[in-house]
Order: structure tokens, then sequence, then C-alpha cells
């Protein structure tokens, strides 16, 4: 059944729409628009294409043999169908087009879709060859969905055919036929053919490996199955099976050995103790194939050394070693103690060259089994060791007969004699142990082995070190650390800022603002590259910006070829290209659908271009730093929002007062987020508050708790309340928080038990007198002016939420200058250290005199906070001062009418004393009026007092405890208009209740003070 594509969600619509800068994703296949994304990054137009052309494309003879086949099946299956089937190589260049009718093939021919010419994706737009490759995967492309005009009357599916063992893609096989005859169906079966001609790659591969492995047998003589190895028996040498670790790490150092031509010996230390020596051959297969054998001896004595291995005579099929290189003997399972012959070399012996028989390897066993005759050839001669004598008998295995090869002549030396010497160790047991073939196989799979079992490793170092921090940046630069040098030579990551604010980053793409936060290169000397710390804008064209825009990994294996990647900053970039780097992946940091930004892996040192197996690396290394990149921003945000909430809670700089110089810090123990606090509070008569607090446990919900306790304590000091009152009020709000009032849901944070320690103090500068009173909380430190410490001693009130137990208060007079030092219980105590020791410690850095609060505070931290505080810490250092008796008058007054005059006369006499006679009139008015209502409603004694400090202070008390309340009064009233009056001539006005009655005050502005 037929579908027409370019119909469903109107998709040309949405292709105008699209090339006109509008949102389409709605209309269009997520594959489709990264397509057109990716046309558009590279500036290609759908009305003009400029396809090249290339001779003589094609594919090695080992693809064509296993892909051939395939081919004309799907040929033949579509011989009725007009449909044509496209081979590619992996670049998108056509090698071969079959099938399909004259009609279709002419229209392909128009577009330039035929052998020789280039379908890749920049260079003809969406297409199934072109977007296959960009995909890495099966696509179906049809009608409109062609990025390009010319291409909308075609339907294609196309698929990449990669090599089953090194992953790299060799080519790409596509279907194409008209629009309205396509199927979405035909990608299904352009895949299948895929996988078929991957499978008949990888069985040639078997089949070279197998003729390999007889090769190695007919060469030593064996035929059959490996003499004493049968299936699933691991070798059995000095009389013990080596364990199944030991088995892995040879078969891993095999691996290597087979890639790596220059080697041939190695020594490998075994997990278990023993020593095993691997030696490399090169075995050349019936039909020329060309591989390496790998043989393992695990040495109970003598090491091999270079001198002790022969070589091989090169026409058995095993060419001749070079020097250095030879043949350890294979498996036999002997009787263990059984003595191991050794042929001793007559001196200055000249050997005889090679025949056609392996040598036998010093100190090393025939291949034979013991007991066992081996398959011989009438008329051959057993090979010997060189340096024997002719016709001497070589050294053989008791009851074993040598092995041989047809036609073979011994390798003997004229006149040398043999030695048959067992070589055994002092308690009798053989000093050696024979060699065994470990590992077949090609120079190309080894190395494709070994580069597979790096890559696991550097995933498990991966997984490991990368997201060790909740730290944005320092999650990027473990990125680059563990890819440095062992993926990449140089890799730069990028992060628009928002992503480092913890904020969600916008859309990305082309010309964003990116910030290079982490790189790490192999070599030191100074590379043209951006730095940590540059801004960065990725014009379009290049990889960078083509992975933003279209969330997908861009792999450039030639940068010389990669010109848009250089007309980012050819100024910049041309010297880099000359320093060496030639290969790059650019891959979207990618994390729950958004993207956080984009990393570059480059080569320079490392003379192997970047493949598909290491775009996939590249992808899933970045996957898992783009997890941990989020959840350290998701983890910055909101630690952000709770460092906002905090400093919302504490005090914003320090309080307009003069009765005491403060400072203070404050240091949370869990992510800058906890339940202690401080304050330092104005009252009335120029007094201060000072408060330190402390709320059970840390982080946001005891903050929250700390802001809900500030905050009732700047209410109860507004009301002037005493301090016991004041520990009383807040002890019944914590046991209601406690209670939850209600409103906390069960198993919420809100639902736990609220406790809280508070310590109260009011100073009063005038009297230099202060009252203190503390619930459950550590004793205030007062060091007097001579730099003595004492620690005063104030009742043992519970802390807050207990209830039911009264506070008790301590008043004391201070010296001015005096420190009063209020802090917090995770300064003085922690794990390992008790509080008396605490004490103590705080004691000795608080004594000596001439010393400031900013530099007693330093002091203290640095002597008693440990690096890494358990515990919340607030502390606060408050100097006294006083308020001299130049700045304060007072007087007593008689509750008689005619004493208000006398009052407004001292006041205006004092002012003038004082340069305020601006404020004359309104405080006499002030005054006249408190007076009044003291001796008419209240009894004495009456006292008036004004205060010059940072306003103009003015008290009147009595011995009432009644307050005024200011009402409105109608018009028929004769009175309740002056409190009115005080209200809005004065900045601040209030009462406050003291044990002999109450104080009724106010404050002005003083001239130059902005009200």
């Amino acid at each position: 059944m037929s579908v027409a594509w370019d119909d469903i969600g109107g998709l040309v619509d949405a292709h105008e729409r699209f090339l006109a800068g509008s949102l389409v994703e709605s209309d269009v296949r997520d594959s489709v628009l990264d397509s057109w994304k990716r046309c558009r990054s590279v500036g290609l137009e759908p009305h003009r294409l400029l396809v090249r052309y290339t001779e003589d494309v094609s594919l090695d003879e080992r693809f064509r043999h296993a892909a051939d086949p395939v081919l004309a099946d799907l040929t033949s299956s579509f011989a009725d169908a007009s449909m044509t089937i496209a081979l590619c190589d992996g670049q998108g260049r056509m090698v071969e087009r079959l099938g399909g009718d004259r009609q279709l093939r002419d229209r392909l021919d128009a577009v330039r879709f035929a052998p020789g010419f280039d379908a890749s994706e920049s260079v003809v737009g969406t297409n199934g060859v072109g977007t296959a490759l960009a995909e890495r995967g099966p696509v179906y492309i049809a009608g409109r969905e062609h990025f390009a005009d010319c291409l909308q009357p075609f339907a294609c599916a196309g698929a990449p055919v990669r090599d089953p063992l090194s992953g790299r893609i060799e080519a790409v096989l596509d279907i194409t036929c008209l629009r309205d005859q396509g199927d979405p169906a035909m990608v299904r079966m352009v895949r299948e053919a895929a996988r078929s001609i991957e499978a008949r790659l990888l069985e040639q591969a078997g089949l070279r490996e197998r003729a390999l492995l007889a090769a190695y047998r007919r060469a030593d003589g064996h035929a059959g199955d490996w003499p004493g190895q049968p299936d699933g028996v691991r070798p059995d040498l000095d009389g013990g099976a080596l364990g199944r670790i030991d088995m892995a790490v040879l078969r891993a150092k095999a691996e290597e050995l087979i890639a790596s031509p220059n080697r041939t010996l190695d020594d490998v230390t075994l997990p278990s103790g023993r020593t095993a020596t691997l030696l490399r051959r090169q075995i050349t297969g019936a039909a020329g194939e060309t591989g390496v054998a790998v043989e393992a001896r695990v040495l109970g004595g003598p090491r091999l050394r270079h001198a002790d291995v022969a070589s091989a005579p090169a026409e058995t099929g095993i060419p001749a070693a070079p020097a250095g290189e030879g043949r350890l003997g294979p498996a036999v399972r002997r009787p263990a103690g059984s003595p191991v012959t050794r042929s001793t070399p007559a001196p200055q012996a000249p050997a005889t060259t090679p025949a056609t028989t392996p040598a036998t390897t010093p100190g090393a066993t025939p291949a034979t089994t013991p007991g066992a005759t081996p398959a011989t050839t009438p008329g051959a001669t057993p090979a010997t060791t060189p340096g024997a004598t002719p016709g001497a008998t070589p050294a053989t295995t008791p009851g074993a007969t040598p092995a041989t090869t047809p036609g073979a002549t011994p390798a003997t030396t004229p006149g040398a004699t043999p030695a048959t010497t067992p070589a055994t160790t002092p308690d009798g047991e053989p000093a050696g142990a024979e060699g065994w073939l470990l590992l077949v196989g090609e120079p190309g799979v080894g190395r494709l082995a070994m580069l597979a079992r790096r890559r696991l490793e550097l995933l498990h170092d991966a997984s490991v070190r990368i997201g060790t921090t909740l730290d944005v940046t320092r999650t990027a630069e473990e990125l680059a650390e563990v890819t440095v040098p062992r993926f990449a030579d140089f890799v730069a990551v990028d992060l628009p800022d928002s992503v480092l604010r913890g904020e969600e980053p916008e859309a990305l793409g082309g010309r964003t603002a990116l910030r290079r936060v982490a790189i790490r290169a192999v070599r030191k000397q100074p590379h043209n590259l951006y730095e940590v710390g540059d801004t960065v804008e990725y014009v379009p064209s290049t990889p960078q910006a083509r992975s933003l825009e279209t969330r997908q990994s861009v792999i450039e294996p030639v940068l010389t070829e990669a010109d848009g990647w250089i007309a980012q900053d050819p100024e910049r970039l041309t010297p880099v290209l000359e320093a060496g780097i030639h290969s790059l992946i650019t891959v979207p940091l990618r994390a729950r659908g958004t993207t956080l930004g984009v990393v570059s892996f480059y080569r320079s040192l490392q003379p192997d271009s970047y493949e598909d197996d290491d775009l996939s690396l590249a992808q899933e290394l970045v996957g898992r730093a783009a997890i941990c990149i989020d959840n350290a921003r998701r983890y910055t945000r909101e630690h952000n929002t709770a460092l906002a909430l905090q400093r919302s809670l504490l005090p914003r700089g320090r309080s307009e007062q003069s009765a005491v110089e403060v400072a203070y810090r404050y240091l949370p123990a869990q992510a800058g987020v906890g339940g202690d606090w401080f304050d330092v509070i104005p009252l009335s008569g120029a007094r201060v508050a000072l408060v330190v607090g402390d709320v059970v446990g840390h982080g946001l919900h005891a903050a929250a708790t700390m802001g809900r306790l500030r905050t009732a304590v700047h209410n109860f000091c507004s009301l002037d309340l005493s301090p016991d009152d004041l520990l009383t009020h807040l002890d019944d709000l914590v046991g209601r928080l406690d209670r939850g009032e209600g409103w906390a849901a069960e198993n919420s944070p809100d639902s736990g038990i609220v406790g809280a320690t508070c310590l109260y103090a009011v100073y009063d500068p005038v009297s230099r007198r202060c009252t203190l009173t503390r619930a459950g909380h550590p004793l205030p430190a007062v060091v007097a002016p001579d730099g003595s410490v004492e620690f005063l001693d104030l009742p043992a009130c519970p802390p807050l939420g207990l209830g039911g137990m009264p506070f008790e208060t301590v008043e004391l007079e201070l010296a001015e200058g005096s420190r009063l030092v209020l802090y917090t219980d995770g300064l003085v105590e922690d794990r390992h250290r008790d509080i008396d020791a605490g004490l103590d410690d705080l004691r000795a850095v608080l004594a000596g005199a001439d010393r400031s609060p900013e530099d007693t505070c330093e002091a203290v931290l640095d002597a008693l906070l440990p690096a890494r505080p358990g515990d919340d810490v607030a502390l606060l250092v408050a100097r006294t001062h006083s308020l001299g008796a130049d700045r304060v008058a007072q007087w007593d007054l008689p509750s008689d009418p005619a004493v208000v005059s006398r009052s407004r006369a001292a006041v205006t006499a004092q002012l003038a004393e004082w340069g305020l006679e601006e404020l004359t009139f309104t405080t006499e008015l002030i005054a006249s009026e408190l007076v009044t209502n003291a001796i008419r409603h209240a009894t004495g004694p009456v006292q008036l007092r004004l205060l010059r400090d940072r306003a103009l202070i003015c008290e009147v008390s009595d011995g009432s405890g009644t307050s005024p309340r200011l009402r409105r009064a109608q018009s028929t009233d004769e009175g309740g208009r002056g409190l009115f009056l005080v209200a809005q001539l004065t900045e601040r006005w209030g009462t406050r209740y003291t044990p002999d009655g109450k104080v009724i005050w106010t404050e002005q502005p003083l001239p130059g003070r902005c009200r």
C-alpha cells in the first residue's frame, strides 16, 4: 500500500516555513528535521545542487565477495517492481546501481543519482544514502521530506553496512522508487539485506581464522585436534591448571601481542604470582592469508631468552622468524615429576640451514602426547636442536616418538654430540613448562580486540571518575581528564552561562554564546584554541554548531577537509592544523531532553583518525558526563535558591544603632543552608537587642524554621517585651510549630520535631546595663577591656519548645569597651571535642585587650573552626559603647499641671545647648502632650528624658501600667487629639513597660538626616 508521505502533516508547508526560519517541530519527523538542519548549516539551497563526480569508485574484493550474492537476490526479488538498488561506499559515492525500469533510471540519471556521483547529505541534502550515513542507521525518506526540490518525486530507504569486527561503515545500501510507489516497509527490506552482507563478512573472518589455525597445525605436524588439549580443558602446567583469571590476563596480553607487529616476546606476571612468556609467530594460510600465532609458556624454571629460541622454517607455511623470534613447544600432558631432556650443543659447531621441520626449542618437549605415537611420513627425519651431531637421537619424552613433518630434514650441526641431561629443580620437579598455542588471529582483528578492551576500561574509569562532585565546572574538568590522552589529545567543554548558574538553558544553536569551562591537552605548550573562560560563538557551519542545532554528534575524520570548522576563525585555526591536529568529534551534552553544551575531542599525536566506534565511545562518555553535569546544574539551582532564602532570612548589613560595634560570622555546614541565626535589633531608648539562636537540624527545613523564629523575635522586640517574656512567647511558638498546628502533612519535613535554643540580651548604653536570658543555649562570654575573659553564669533554662518552664534573667553592668561574645554550639563542640574543651579553647583565643570585633571573629574561627565543620556556626561579637552624660537630659516632674510649661522651657534650653533649634517647636509640643497625659491619666512619679543619639529621643515615664491608645477623635470630643499629633510629628513612637510602670517614647530624625 502506498502512502503519500509528503501530504501527511502538511510537509510542503512545513518545508517552506522551515526555510523561512519558523518552528516546524510538530509537523516533521525528528530525523527529517535534524537532516534539514544539517543541510541548512552547511549552506545547501533546495533549488540548486552541485553534485560531485568521482571516477573509478569501488569497494574492495572482500566486501564485494560478501555483497554480490545478497545484491543478486535483492535484485531478483524486485524484478517486477520499478525499484533500483544502489550500493555506495562509506563516503556516499555510488559504486553500482541495479534494477529499475528505463523510465526510473532516466529520471535518476537526470538528478545525478548514478554511479560515480556523490549522494552524501552535505552535497545533495536529505536522501536515503546521505541521511543513513549521517544518522548511522536505517532511514526512509519520501517526497517533500527530501531537502532538495529535484528529489521530491522519489522515495528511498537506506541502511549502512558495517564491518562486523570494526563497526566501521563500509558501504550504504539504498532502495529507490517513485514517491507514489514508496512504502515504509522498504526500510525493513534494506536493513535485512545490510545485515545479510554483514553476516557474510563475519563468516569470511571466521573462515580466515580457521585457515590460519589449520596452517599452524600443519606446520607443527598435527592435522587433528591439538594434542593434549581436549575442548574445555585448560593447559595443565607444573601439575596444576591455570585459573580463569590467569587465562583471561594471558588472552588479553596475547591480543595486544597480535596487534603489535614490532614485538616478539612478552613476559607476563599473572595474578597467581607465576610468570608466563608469550611468543608471537607469523603464519601464512594455504590461500595466502597472513596472521599471527601466540604461544605461551608458564615458567617454573629459567626464563626464556631470545637466544634460546630457534627459527621456524618458512616452507611449512610459517615464515622463518627474525632474530630473537622462535617457537615454544606445544602443550604436552605428562606425569608430574617426569624429566624434560634438553640437547646441549657442542661448542663452535656451525649450524646447517633449517629444512622444512620446525626446530625444537631448547628445553622444550616435542609435540607429542605421552605414550602416543604422532603422525609421521615415511622417510621423515626428526628435527633436532641446532648444534646436534647428524644422526643423533633427538630429545624426546620417555615413551614418545618424535613428531615429524613429511619430507622434513632435521636441522643439525655437524660435529655436535647430543647431551640429554634432565633439567630439574632441587626437589626433583621439572625446571620449566612446555609452551602451548594460546591464540591465533589477524593483526587487524587483534588490534580491534585490544581497542575494544581499552574502550571498556575507559568507560569503567569514566563511571568512577566523572561526577565525584556536584560542581558543574569540576565535572566538566573530570570528563576532560579521563579522556586525555587515552581517547583524545585535546578536549574542550563549552557550556552556556545559564548552565553554570544552574538555570535551564535556552535552545542552543549556531551563534549561541558559550563559555569554555574546561580544556585538557597532551602538550603543555600554548595551543591556538580558545582558553578556559573565553566566550565562544560557533558559526553555523562548524561541527559544534551542527551538533547543537541537530542534537547529534558530528565526526570529522580529516579536519583539513572540514571547511566548516576552519570557517570559525581561519586566522586562529589554520596554525592549529599545521601543529598536527587532524581529527575531530563533537558531541552535544544532552540530559533529560535538554542540551547543556558541546564537547570537542581532537587528535594530534595519535595518528589514527576517529572512526565510528570512537564516535560511539565519545557519545557514551559524554552521555554519562551530561547526566552528572545536569545533576550538578540542578543542585546549583537548588543551592542558589536555598542561599537566596538563607540570605533573605539573615540580617542584611549592619543595623543603625550606636550602642555596640558588632562583627559576625555565619557558616552553615550543609549546602550553604542551616538553622543557626543571629540578629542585632535596635530598641527604643537607644538600646539594642543581641540574639543568637540554633534550630535543630540542617538544610532547607531548618533554615525555613529559623526564618520563622527570627521574624517572631523581631515582632516581639517591636512590643518591647522583657527578655524573659520574649523567650516565653517564643517557646510557645516553637511548641505550636512542633505540633504542626494541623497543617503539616504526615512524614513531610515539616512534620518532624522542631527544637531550638536561643540567647537573648538587651544592652542599654545610658546605664551600661545588660540583661540576658537563655533557653538551652551555650553561655556567653564577656571580654573585659583589660583582656580578661568570663563566661557569664546564666540560669540553665530549657530549650525552646518544651513549655511549662519559666525563663530567668540576669542583669549586669558592663564597662565601656567590653566585648560580648555570643555563639552557637557548633563553634565549641563536635564529635571529636567536648564542650568543656571547646570553651577552654575559646577562652584562650578571646583573651587579650585592644582587639576589634572583626579581629576577634577572625581569630576565633581560625583557631576553633575545622576545615569542614560538622555543624552550623554563628558567631556574634559586640563591643559596648556608652551614651555620655552630655547627651542625656533628665527631669523629675511632680504631678502638677503647672509643671508642663516649665518642662517646655527646659526642653527649649536643652535643644539650644545641643544646637537643635530646628526641632524646638515640635519637641515642645511632643513633651507638652506626653507630660500632660501622664499627669492627667497616670500616677507618679513622672519623668521627662531627652537623648541625643542617631535620633532625638523624647521619653516620658510614669507609674501606670496602662498603655495609651491612638484613636480617631470625634468633632465633639474635647480630647483625644494629642497622641494623634505626636504620631504625625515623629518618625516612631511607642510604649514599653518597666517594673515601675511604663515609658512612652518618640524619635525624631536629627537635622540633615532623612526621615
